[in-house]
């Protein structure tokens, strides 16, 4: 066995961390396609407030922040309604009351210097068996969602006129989508951190748009890109004792470096500056199913 798989704090941020890997970019990749990559942040600093309070009023802060970002993620689709031509607004508004609540929070808590840090960026080592479980129970059930109304998340991503013409109850589905990114966030506040927690939920997506025309394949790049983010974030972190959330984000970020860098070789350019439309050429402009 790795000396790195003979800690158990190890073994409990690596199963965490494939099923955030997993999750995060799974969940991403709608709200990116519906430009509301900025969705993970409001709802991070949801949950960082949930976490205070939880601990504020010594209840188990997973729950407790699951519960409120979960809440409120119905209150930020009220608002996209409310404001239907200036959809980031309601997004402002919650993240705005978010951070608010949060400041305040570790005031009245009086949050220590390395609990704060955990909860911002992350901390492997307050991992317990009850996280474990709670985790892994929710991952698996939000993917299960995920398979059982794939179609219709799909359709509401790419025409949410014609989903809704078609019969599919869209501000349900818009609650749903909405309640598992909530979820996704609280469930990796502990190994990534309210702060970095939303990155992981569109790096890896930006990079898979590099790579793929289809849904399909879009959505494996990114989970895999995900998932690679995670493993070698964590294995970077233990050997060089680096933050772990920080380095996982920074690992994703520089997968889509040098993708970037490789596109950017391997595409010649092309006369009348066809070569700018091509690059800007997307999976969601290929639908698949």
């Amino acid at each position: 066995m790795p000396e790195i798989l003979q800690y158990t704090f190890m073994q409990k941020a690596f199963i965490v961390g494939i099923f955030v890997g997993i999750l995060c970019p799974t969940i991403g990749i709608f709200l990116v396609l519906r430009r509301l990559s900025m969705v993970g942040d409001t709802l991070a600093h949801v949950s960082l407030a949930g976490v205070l309070l939880g601990l504020l009023w010594e209840i188990s802060p997973l729950p407790f922040a699951l519960f409120l970002s979960a809440l409120i993620s119905f209150l930020l689709e009220k608002l996209r309604i409310i404001y239907k031509n200036y959809a980031e607004l309601s997004l402002a508004i919650v993240m705005s009351a978010g951070l608010g609540l949060s400041v305040i929070l570790i005031g009245i808590t009086k949050t220590s210097d390395t609990g704060l840090s955990g909860l911002l960026f992350g901390s492997i080592l307050t991992l317990t068996n009850q996280d474990i479980f709670v985790i892994s129970f929710l991952a698996l059930l939000s993917l299960l969602i995920l398979l059982l109304f794939y179609r219709e998340f799909f359709f509401l991503t790419f025409d949410e006129e014609g989903a809704r013409l078609a019969g599919i109850p869209v501000e349900r589905f818009n609650y749903l989508l909405l309640f598992l990114a909530a979820m996704v966030i609280a469930l990796g506040l502990k190994i990534v951190g309210a702060l970095l927690i939303s990155s992981l939920m569109v790096i890896p997506v930006a990079a898979a748009l590099l790579l793929a025309r289809g849904f399909k394949k879009t959505l494996l790049w990114a989970v895999t890109f995900g998932i690679f983010s995670v493993l070698i974030g964590l294995t970077s972190s233990f050997y060089l004792d680096l933050a772990p959330g920080g380095t996982i984000i920074l690992t994703s970020v520089l997968i889509l470096l040098l993708l970037l860098l490789v596109r950017k070789m391997l595409i010649s350019p092309k006369k009348g500056g066809s070569e700018e439309h091509d690059e800007g050429t997307t999976c969601y402009s290929m639908p698949d199913h």
